[in-house]
């Protein structure tokens, strides 16, 4: 088109860069082009994107709480876009407050769009798993006089997924590999992992953050090593010729070690600007506040503490992730805590001895279910077998299979060992769980239960007490509530000592009015 011919479309041009100039039109289309450093399954977006699978948490908490305004009157879609000096601006502002360099530069902005655009609803998530992890973090940051803004490094390790495991075995919440998290006091067995436990993990993290700045000086360089290792860094150092920043040696770095620091920079930013870019927390399972921890002092699965507290096993595995088969063992010499709702914990200490006693050796409760065992055998799984063809095999149960080996999924991989108890009676109706229970108990309570069938319940007993059928998930606490009484006298009604059992079926002495 020959524009002489347009005086009119001359003139629109013309007055389109006189008024608004070319720097901000370079801006304003340069911004979008921004990507993270290239590497290929980049673990910082990988470990973000493990929120999507995640089900470890309560249904509807991929709802976002609306109900807080935040600071601008945003459209619930609206995703704001700004020039690169507003994103300057505010790095500036937050590095002047930081032992770390925040600067500014096209990789932080790669990563910057990362949150705030493509990656917008998983950010809503971290918010919410902050308001759990963070005050521990900042606790125990605080307590080894080291910088807060180092608890954003979990969200760039882990995304705050308590159970992630990177494609090179590092797990938790801080990513320790097995060799680095043992030099830091953090165990690993068949049955626990300290490195997904968030309190230990947390303080061994503390110790090696202190450790690693002893050695450069540089809490940029802290960062660096911490994700790639100290060696790596001084190979980096050396082949810079003695340079000693982050962004002196940053080309001699591994492509993942480049692309950390800009995503540790960039979710700094995102963190302390998440109502500028209309990105609001998602309603949390539970907050910091919300949880309380207590010593085991017995083995303890979480099937005896969700049947007795009425909690799901998933909610126990969420809050105790360093239990990988969800058994809690006791070594002597060595310290055992449950992580539980606040709110269930008085629960648990009224009632520590009958939940430690809740399955008796010769019993275990499947579902609805009383199954007397003795005998077992060991079942290696074959090619091309699951837990249901494996179950019908051994004429029982996959409920009974997963109970038996502590099992919480339904899938089994080719060669692994299943106990099996082989005179495992078929599954017993919820309403002749008492009669098995009669069989299996002793001959104090076969005579407290013949008693009992030869007098009706009575709610106006004339000895001042009825008789309650216990029911699955019951406790002295629930029943004595129920009835406006207390945990002592029915202990004291029923004659109970120190260890007692409450098994559905059962019937105790209540005292009535």
């Amino acid at each position: 088109m020959n524009l002489k011919k347009h005086p009119e479309i001359l003139f629109c041009i013309t007055f389109f860069f006189a008024f608004f100039g070319t720097g901000n039109i370079v801006r304003s289309f340069s911004q979008v082009s921004y990507e993270p450093v290239t590497i290929e399954d980049d673990p910082i977006v990988a470990a973000l994107d493990s929120l999507y699978k995640l089900d470890l948490f309560e249904r509807g908490y991929e709802k976002v709480n609306y109900s807080v305004n935040p600071k601008y009157n945003f459209k619930i879609d609206s995703v704001p876009r700004y020039d690169e000096m507003i994103y300057e601006a505010r790095l500036m502002k937050l590095d002047a407050a930081s032992p770390f360099d925040l600067q500014y530069n096209s990789v932080v902005q790669g990563y910057i769009n990362m949150y705030t655009m493509r990656r917008r609803e998983l950010v809503s998530r971290v918010m919410a798993l902050s308001q759990l992890y963070f005050p521990l973090f900042e606790e125990s940051l605080d307590k080894y006089n080291l910088p807060l803004e180092l608890k954003y490094l979990a969200i760039c390790e882990s995304a705050l997924n308590p159970m992630a495991k990177s494609r090179t075995g590092a797990m938790g919440l801080w990513q320790f590999m097995y060799p680095t998290g043992k030099m830091f006091g953090l165990q690993v067995s068949s049955y626990v992992d300290e490195r997904c436990d968030p309190y230990k993990s947390t303080t061994a993290a503390c110790e090696y953050f202190q450790y690693l700045y002893k050695m450069f000086g540089d809490w940029d360089l802290v960062l660096a090593a911490y994700n790639g290792g100290p060696g790596t860094v001084y190979k980096a150092i050396r082949r810079s010729g003695g340079k000693k920043t982050y962004w002196e040696i940053r080309p001699f770095l591994p492509k993942e070690t480049q692309g950390y620091i800009p995503a540790f920079i960039a979710v700094n930013y995102i963190m302390n600007y998440t109502a500028e870019h209309n990105i609001r927390s998602a309603i949390p399972k539970k907050i910091f506040l919300q949880v309380d921890t207590v010593t085991v002092k017995k083995q303890l699965s979480f099937y005896q503490i969700s049947s007795m507290l009425n909690i799901p096993e998933e909610e126990l595995q969420y809050l105790n992730p360093c239990y990988k088969k969800r058994v809690i063992p006791v070594v002597e010499g060595q310290l055992s805590t449950l992580t539980l709702p606040a709110n269930k914990m008085g629960m648990f200490v009224n009632n520590e001895a009958n939940i430690y006693n809740y399955l008796r050796k010769d019993v275990v409760i499947s579902q609805d279910v009383l199954i007397e065992k003795t005998t077992t055998k060991t079942y290696i799984v074959k090619h091309g077998e699951n837990l249901n063809t494996i179950a019908k095999k051994n004429g029982c149960t996959v409920a009974d299979i997963k109970t038996w080996n502590g099992i919480s999924t339904n899938s089994v991989h080719v060669g692994k060992k299943l106990i099996i108890y082989l005179n495992a009676k078929k599954p017993v109706e919820k309403n002749m769980v008492s009669k098995v229970e009669t069989k299996l108990s002793s001959a104090k309570e076969s005579k407290e239960n013949s008693e009992l069938a030869e007098h009706k319940p009575n709610n106006n007993n004339s000895g001042g007490f009825k008789y309650y059928t216990i029911e699955k998930g019951d406790s002295l606490y629930k029943i004595a509530l129920k009835y406006k009484t207390t945990v002592e006298e029915i202990k004291r009604l029923n004659n109970f000592g120190i260890n007692y059992n409450l098994l559905p079926g059962k019937k105790v002495k209540v005292g009535v009015i």
